[in-house]
Formats: C-alpha cells, structure tokens, sequence
C-alpha cells in the first residue's frame, strides 16, 4: 500500500483545517460484502483455514468486541471474512484515512492515532456498540509484531471491557507473521495461515472481574512467539529473501556489539564490522559460520537488544540523535512533506526541532507505553511518530543504521521507568 504526499510550507501545513470528527455508523450490508469479496483471492492463496470454539454462546445480533493479534495486513481480510455478515467497526490508525475517508468510514473504520491518549475513541467505541448495535474490531497491540511476540497492551484495556459491556472474542492468527513479516520488505512467503475464533468473556463475567483481572487474561491471551510455532510444526520458509532487511529486528552485533552494522540480504545476517555471518535457516533459526551461534532464536536475539537497551537507559547513556525527513498528517487529505529536522530521544523523551528552526515539538517519555514505529512504512522507509490527537509528526531517519526498533525498545522501557 501507498499513501498520498504532499510537499508543503511547514507553517501551510500547521494552518490548514482540521478533519471534523464523525461518528461512526454500522456499515451497510454492501461493504461487509465488498470487503469479503475482495479479501477471498488473498485467503485462497494463503490456503486459509478456521477453527471456532464457544462461538455458540455469542447471540446473532448481540454486539461484541473481538480482540485480534496482530501481524500483516492479512489480518483485516481474514476478520472481514470470518466476521460476515455480522456487521463491525474497525478501530484503524489516522493515517489509514488519507485520500480515502469516505471508503475508510463505509466499511467501518474509526480513526485514531496509535499510542496518545484519545478520550474521543471511547466514546466513539461506546456509540458503534450501544447505539448502532455493530460489534467493534479492536487490535489491542496497536501495531505490527517486530519480532514475531506479543507488543505491549495498553492498562486501560481492561477498563474498556468494563465500559463497554459487551462480550469479548478472540481472534488469533496462524502463520500470518511468517507470512509476511514486517522486516521483509511486503514479500510473501508461501505459508498457510490459519485463525482461532474462541468466545472469552460474557458481560456477566466481565463485570464480576476486575480491571487487573481482565488485565491478567488479556496479557495471557497475547502470549505467543511466532517463530517458537513456526519450530514447534516444522513450518518451513524456503524463500530465498528470508532474511532480506532482517537488520531491522536485529540490528546489533552480539559479537563485536557493534548498532547499525548488521546486513540482511538472501538468507544471511551479516555483521559488516566484525564480519560474523549467520545463515537463517529454514525453520527460521540463526546459526552462525563459525558454530558460535549466540542467539538461535530471534526473539531472544530482541530480548537481549532490549536488556541492552534499558541498560543503557540506567546508566543514563542513551541517547538517538538522527536527521530526519519531517512529514505531517494534519488532515485526510494528505500527508505533507515539511521539510528537514533532527530528532532526539532521550530518558526525558522525545525532542524534534527542524524546519529552519520553526518547528520545536516536545514527547514526553511517561506519555506513551510504547511507540509508533515502522519498517517500510507505505512503501516510503523506516519510520517513527510522535505528536498529539491533533498534529502527527512521521520521522524518516536519513542516515544512522537501523534505529526504529532501537527507538520503540527505549520509549517502552523508558515508561517503565517513569510512568
């Protein structure tokens, strides 16, 4: 997918009107059927199949709130196509809007930003279920697994369930991240996918629980380690692009320690400082030339960047200094390129000045659980967002090696710190 841009004024950009907010409608039975239809050549290809339990329990026209992993963008097609013709509303991300909001609000989206606090999508939330009897389709992690485990969860989900009233179902997926991992650049494997359609909570349970309870059972429900499963079944991905751009996940060396020198390309990982190379097997496992492997798992590989990460963050030495490309999402209409910057994170946040020196904008570390960051994001790089409900700033590193993932480990073990 490709997003509109614009080049623009930074000071044109910050003037022009805001989107008035719309309520969300319980999309017409037209739109459930478009978007089965046009989501069932990419299932059939995925060889897709589901499994339900419990489902009997949920009434025909009873509103829910369905809980769904998340891992590409199969997963909306895979809801759409499970889900029908029971209508739904889609909690999406703002930007998703741009160039197409009408289309985007036919089909069921509401909009919101990912990690900044939104008091309007509750409410938004609470009319889809209550007034427009439509269920609402929720993927609590917000964004796209890096390393094939769970992201974090926001601690007011519980609270929604409180809110709500509504039954809670959870959909979780198979085979979808090694399908189509976010490192890989959008190639597809040919990995069967699979969903799980499991009845969790009823109202009445719901309102006996409570929020850290419901808490508890969300956080184990978003348990799960793809590339574990991928070992477990013997899945095989015999693509030989399996490790292209695999650096984004893991980007420092466990040999030499060296950020930003590692290099994903066929179905190797190489180090470009030491010059260690792992080969990516085709049970997605790391084993080296030299038979010193390190870390066979990638999502072990992740945890230990990660401890480095909040190692730093107590000694107080971490600190990402880049220049960037500065765009804007300040409507529906586009999304404006503004110009030139730099951006700094430390443990007080972040700090993004530019534009000849007309923009200085402040993200405080305890604001956010976790960060909006991305690889290859609508096909114009890696990226990472700040801002508020009202202006959205998408940071493009221009030099500095892979930093993304660097920056969403930090921001999520800063708040540990300070929230």
């Amino acid at each position: 997918m490709k997003i509109k841009t614009k080049a623009m004024d930074y000071d044109a950009a910050l003037a022009r009107a805001r989107t008035k907010h719309h309520k969300p409608k319980k999309p017409a039975p037209f739109f459930r059927w478009l978007l089965k239809s046009v989501s069932a050549g990419e299932l059939k290809h995925a060889r897709f199949t589901l499994t339900s339990e419990g489902m009997e329990k949920l009434g025909k026209n009873e509103p829910a709130l369905f809980l769904m992993n998340h891992s590409s963008f199969i997963d909306l097609k895979i809801a759409a196509t499970i889900l029908y013709p029971r209508p739904f509303n889609i909690v999406c991300i703002s930007d998703g809007f741009v160039g197409k909001a009408g289309l985007m609000r036919a089909i069921g989206c509401i909009p919101t930003a990912k990690f900044i606090t939104d008091t309007t999508l509750v409410f938004d939330l609470i009319r889809t279920v209550r007034q427009e009897k439509s269920s609402v389709l929720l993927f609590p992690e917000a964004s796209y697994s890096f390393d094939g485990t769970a992201t974090p969860l926001p601690d007011s989900l519980g609270q929604l369930l409180k809110t709500l009233k509504a039954p809670v179902v959870m959909i979780r997926t198979h085979g979808a991240f090694l399908r189509d991992p976010l490192y890989n650049d959008l190639q597809i494997r040919d990995v069967p996918v699979s969903a799980e359609m499991k009845y969790i909570l009823s109202p009445e349970e719901i309102r006996a629980k409570s929020v850290a309870e419901l808490n508890a059972i969300l956080k184990e429900l978003f348990t799960f380690d793809h590339f574990a499963e991928q070992k477990e079944k013997g899945i095989r991905v015999t693509e030989p692009f399996r490790a292209d751009r695999l650096n984004r996940v893991l980007y420092k060396c466990p040999a030499c320690l060296a950020e930003g020198q590692t290099e994903g390309r066929g179905i190797h990982l190489t180090c470009n400082a030491c010059g260690k190379r792992w080969t990516m097997t085709e049970l997605g496992e790391m084993k080296s030339d030299d038979g010193r492997d390190f870390f066979t798992h990638i999502p072990q590989w992740y945890a230990w960047e990660r401890d480095c990460v909040k190692q730093e963050i107590e000694q107080g030495t971490y600190r990402l200094d880049i220049p960037v490309t500065i765009r804007m999402l300040v409507d529906e209409k586009c999304l404006y390129t503004v110009g030139r910057g730099r951006l700094v994170h430390t443990k007080e946040g972040f700090h993004l000045t530019g534009c000849d020196g007309r923009l200085d904008y402040t993200h405080k570390g305890a604001s956010s659980y976790s960060l909006y960051s991305d690889f290859y994001w609508y096909e114009l790089g890696d990226m990472i967002c700040i801002g508020t409900p009202r202006v959205l700033y998408y940071c493009f590193p221009e030099e500095g090696g892979d930093v993304v993932a660097k920056a969403r480990l930090a921001a999520e073990e800063i708040y540990k710190t300070l929230a």
